[in-house]
């Protein structure tokens, strides 16, 4: 449970700060930056954010809906290749990447409302000056845009480091729709400790563990500021 309560965090901390979420976040922030049409980019940042408005619970059915053994829409697009269905529900196997994509689908779009925001305080005459030295788009993307936004993703990433250790309880608990057999890649402490508290109304162990994982939390905040802080003064948090 432990373990993969640790693996899996550690997985959506590089995927969403490393590689996907802060990436795509990013990416899909300079794309609204280069919009020129106001009207234009309200539509995409609504249609990105609405996922972080839905409930895991909305979420859960929609992810049921396209994964169902018999009806599902994935599956129906396999039959229609000649393909064998897959049976989502009962193979722990496949969970890890689906939740991972969930996750991603659920953040990417409030995280580049974030960097937007970062990016209109730019100031326009770095960029003028840029222009001036002869940078196309991509050039000012790399040397200007990114450069500016460094201290609010690195304050984003250490943020998310602070809560490897804590699960999203209605990610793990309502997409997998709480299925046995999925377990062994989806139980985390969250979802454990809910379980038991269920069945064996140990609010004792319950409170135990809330502080273990607040401690937890808070040391590794701590640490990662601090290295921040050591490295780059002016990008930590405190």
């Amino acid at each position: 449970m432990l373990r993969n309560n640790r693996l899996l965090s550690i997985k959506f901390l590089c995927v969403t700060l490393s590689y996907m979420s802060i990436i795509c976040g990013v990416i899909f922030a300079l794309i609204m930056f280069e919009v020129k049409k106001a009207r234009h980019v309200k539509v995409y940042q609504t249609v990105s954010i609405i996922p972080s408005f839905l409930s895991w619970v909305a979420v859960g059915y929609i992810v049921y809906a396209m994964l169902d053994p018999t009806k599902g829409i994935v599956n129906q697009i396999l039959g229609v290749f000649g393909m064998e269905k897959i049976p989502w529900y009962s193979e722990a196997k496949y969970w890890p990447v689906i939740l991972l994509i969930s996750k991603i689908w659920q953040s990417v779009g409030l995280g580049s409302i974030i960097y937007y925001a970062a990016l209109m305080g730019v100031d326009a005459e770095l960029y003028e000056a840029a222009e001036i030295d002869g940078a196309g788009r991509l050039k000012k993307t790399w040397y200007v845009s990114i450069p500016q936004i460094v201290p609010i993703i690195i304050i984003m990433g250490i943020l998310d480091i602070g809560k490897i250790f804590r699960a999203d309880f209605g990610l793990f608990y309502n997409v997998t729709r709480n299925v046995g057999a999925l377990y062994p890649a989806t139980d985390v402490i969250d979802t454990y400790v809910f379980r038991a508290l269920m069945t064996q109304g140990n609010i004792g162990m319950a409170s135990a563990v809330g502080l273990f994982q607040s401690v937890v939390c808070f040391v590794t905040l701590m640490t990662t500021n601090l290295i921040v802080k050591k490295i780059s003064p002016e990008n930590s948090l405190f």
